[in-house]
């Protein structure tokens, strides 16, 4: 069973939300089992997997690397309601972003690399990390 479950209501919801969102919430867990909420642009690839972009020397990075346990969520409504958590492992991927995947992640986000004043290429020579969440549990109300 996947962890985003479209035949489900909240699964349908969560489906909905994230082909749509520009923003979720990394979470990664530091040194000390704090958990470290992280806004990340990112893309989910329609199934059990979300991909971000990271510059080379991040927390997160770090995170990650010393242990893979993390979590995906979206901001709720303003009163709390809608809430999306996904679970799940990270790895960072030495392969990078297929060209399919670079190609949907520069649509998805045209307009914010160029607000941020760069090119793709520009914005991915500083994003040079790709980070990969296998989603295994959703949860949310």
């Amino acid at each position: 069973m996947p962890a985003v479950d479209s035949t489900t209501r909240l699964g349908s919801r969560a489906a909905a939300r994230l082909a749509d969102e520009q923003v979720v919430w990394l979470v990664t867990v530091d040194p000390h089992g704090t958990p470290q909420p992280t806004p990340v642009w990112f893309r989910w690839d329609g199934a059990d997997e979300v991909v971000v972009k990271s510059q080379p020397r991040t927390a997160k990075l770090r995170n990650v690397r010393a242990n893979p346990r993390g979590a995906v969520h979206r901001n709720s409504t303003p009163s709390g309601g809608d809430v999306v958590v996904l679970t799940g492992t990270a790895s960072v991927d030495d392969d990078g972003l297929s060209a399919a995947e670079r190609a949907a992640y520069d649509a998805k986000y045209d307009d914010g690399i160029r607000g941020l004043g760069t090119t793709p290429d520009g914005f991915h020579d500083d994003y040079a990390v790709t980070l990969r969440v296998r989603l295994e549990r959703l949860r949310g109300f």
